[in-house]
């Protein structure tokens, strides 16, 4: 198919390898496979001499120079894309060829495609973080860890913005702002491998934080500990009722589109355990910014989320008016 699968991944050494390759080599006679490895050089041999046989295996552009260093290998698998259509995917997504298949139909469609993932296996902290996948289909929408895209689009738009926390949500902007059709698919489950769970908990904060791109939301969650403080008050229960109400909010989510085949039932009951726990980090989050200036990202301090919309499209008309004096 006329697609080009970009993987940016930069790992540890150490990291058991064996099952990625599989997953790889599994695709890689259907579709351009571009991995982007940032790894340090010791690692990155051992992924090319397990991957270049059946892959273009490249470290980022030096040209691209973005905090955030996922943003540096997309944009370079963007240049080094042999086909306009492309697939983005973190390291942990398990597409089917015919999901892959599909997403190529699409791309005739919209300028970018969402689809759903769903964790499988699904571990208790899997499912902890389902919850919030849940309320979010509930409510709107989720945020994957897979895009798919028309390169073109977004080159001739100037890339979009590596210097920040919430990039998959930026690269969404960014397409949004420069009048691109954006399709979500809410009923296309990709699969995705759960974390461990000290990868789970290194991701409280940071996720927190992330709600600095979305300024309704993180109000919320800001007043959320002082209103159950307060509720305990008026009723010990009360505090109770109001956390346990997102089990209902949570299923509606699990329940829309089709996703009662691929979320389980216990992952609702999760709903009250993340509401707390965003809660609680997002004042930790508070902190981060006030003490740093921001969060810890490999090493590095990311002060902005991602940018909202009215700025990106004022970014894009203001390239382009450059662009079309230049001319």
């Amino acid at each position: 198919m006329r697609l080009s699968y970009v993987l940016p991944i930069k790992w540890d050494a150490g990291q058991d390898i064996d099952e990625l390759t599989g997953y790889l080599e599994s695709i890689s006679a259907h579709v351009e496979l571009l991995i982007i490895d940032g790894s340090a050089a010791a690692n990155f041999k051992r992924h090319h001499e397990a991957w270049a046989h059946f892959g273009k295996h490249i470290p980022p552009a030096a040209s691209f120079t973005f905090i955030n260093g996922k943003v540096n290998g997309v944009m370079t698998g963007f240049r080094t894309a042999q086909h306009d259509k492309v697939v983005i995917a973190d390291d942990d997504i398990r597409y089917t060829v015919a999901q892959l298949e599909h997403m190529t139909q699409l791309l005739d469609e919209a300028h970018l495609i969402v689809p759903q993932n769903y964790f499988a296996p699904n571990p208790w902290h899997a499912q902890w973080d389902t919850a919030r996948t849940l309320l979010n289909r509930a409510l709107h929408h989720d945020y994957p860890g897979t895009l798919a895209l028309q390169r073109d689009f977004i080159n001739a738009l100037g890339g979009y913005d590596g210097d920040v926390l919430f990039e998959n949500l930026e690269l969404m902007r960014t397409i949004q702002a420069g009048g691109g059709k954006v399709l979500y698919k809410p009923d296309m489950f990709v699969e995705r491998l759960p974390p461990t769970a000290k990868h789970f908990w290194s991701q409280r904060v940071r996720q927190a934080y992330d709600d600095y791109a979305q300024p309704t939301k993180l109000v919320i969650f800001f007043l959320l500990m002082p209103a159950l403080i307060a509720a305990g008050f008026v009723s010990a229960l009360l505090p109770l009722l109001l956390l346990g109400s997102s089990i209902g909010i949570a299923e509606v989510g699990r329940r829309r589109h089709g996703g009662a085949k691929h979320f389980p039932l216990t992952a609702s009951f999760y709903a009250p355990c993340w509401i707390l726990e965003r809660g609680i980090c997002t004042w930790l989050a508070l902190f981060a910014k006030l003490l740093n200036g921001g969060v810890r990202y490999n090493g590095k301090i990311l002060s902005v989320a991602a940018n909202p919309i009215w700025k990106l499209r004022s970014k894009i008309n203001a390239r382009q008016l450059a662009n079309s004096v230049s001319i």
